[in-house]
């Protein structure tokens, strides 16, 4: 029978069964200290009982940082986790495990939907539900309620941006850095991934049979990208140049050099239709991500005539979904094959 203590804080209920790990917790009536006791026995009883002390006692905030510390640092998303880790610690972190409930998650939800993205939203979903099954399936922990559920957003639509080759043209002549010049038009000839081409090493390009090995992909298959004219010049160009790797920079650095380079092309722009009185049209040099060339390069391979195998093999797309989600074929490039 559960022995129930009078303390200075309040009421302490003590369940002691053999065959059953100790249970104790603390009320602030008597009522309430013996109705937990009573529900206890009752579950050892029935043979459905669940150990809460340690789901009782850690946080989120305390599952986040193990996850960080010995799960994270060995995965290629350790960057991405190491932001969306302090979003969600800064807000759940002070939840118990048994208090992060659906609705408290759904409140979570709803409130970041005011300020960011969608898909933003979904990856810290997705995060907080790695670290609930990891510490339910090899940490040990049992969450009585289970992992906490959620409707995660609606993926937004894909982008639809096609960059023209004079926006890019005019984006290569407003950098005032060779190896982004350089790397712009490597992505446009291969539509690699920004961090397949920042990783590239010579070692693993063979130049005679024009193909760049990488031996680490998104999609954790390796493949081999066959390289056009124009990339297998860039390569060239800049091996002969004495560069120790293809394209020595970082993810992040060669995004925020992109931007820089898009503004500064449109600034020009802006600059020359006032200078010749022209109208300025108001998406040209608007709204380009580095990603959006790899969205270009997926279309153009179809423009070209490659078949769908073709072109998934060079972009290491794993689905014809995925592979959709990047091609935008232009009506009247359509039309004109219709005859």
């Amino acid at each position: 029978m559960a022995t129930i203590t009078k303390r200075t804080d309040g009421w302490l209920c003590q369940v002691r069964r053999k065959g059953f790990p100790h249970q104790s917790k603390k009320f602030s009536t008597r009522t309430d200290a013996a109705a937990w006791g009573r529900s206890v026995e009752a579950e050892m009883d029935g043979g459905v009982f669940v150990n809460r002390n340690e789901a009782e006692s850690t946080t989120i905030a305390d599952l986040l940082d193990r996850y960080m510390r010995d799960v994270s640092p060995a995965k290629r998303s350790h960057a991405s986790d190491k932001g969306r880790a302090r979003t969600v610690r800064a807000a759940l972190g002070p939840y118990k495990l048994t208090a992060l409930t659906s609705p408290v998650l759904v409140e979570y939800r709803d409130r970041r939907l005011k300020s960011i993205s969608p898909q933003t939203v979904i990856h810290e979903l997705n995060l907080l539900n790695r670290v609930f099954t990891l510490a339910t399936k090899e940490w040990g922990i049992v969450l009585p309620g289970g992992v906490p559920k959620v409707i995660k957003p609606r993926k937004p639509e894909g982008r639809d941006r096609r960059v023209q080759p004079a926006e890019v043209r005019a984006i290569i002549d407003a950098t005032e850095s060779p190896l982004l010049r350089d790397l712009v038009l490597f992505s446009v000839a291969t539509g690699m991934r920004r961090g397949e081409i920042v990783a590239l090493q010579w070692e693993h390009i063979d130049l005679a049979r024009r193909t760049a090995h990488l031996p680490v992909t998104k999609t954790d298959t390796p493949r081999d990208v066959p390289l056009s004219t124009a990339a297998l010049a860039v390569l060239q160009a800049r091996k002969a140049a004495g560069c120790t790797e293809p394209f020595a920079m970082t993810d992040s650095a060669a995004s925020r050099a992109f931007c820089r380079a898009v503004r500064r092309a449109r600034k020009v722009y802006e600059s020359t239709c006032r200078v010749w009185d022209r109208p300025i049209d108001a998406r040209w040099l608007i709204d380009i991500r580095l990603h959006d060339l790899r969205h270009e390069a997926t279309s153009t391979f179809f423009e070209r005539g490659l078949n769908v195998i073709e072109v998934a093999s060079i972009t290491g797309h794993k689905t014809l979904s995925m592979l959709q989600r990047y091609t935008h074929l232009r009506a009247e490039d359509l039309a004109k094959k219709l005859g």
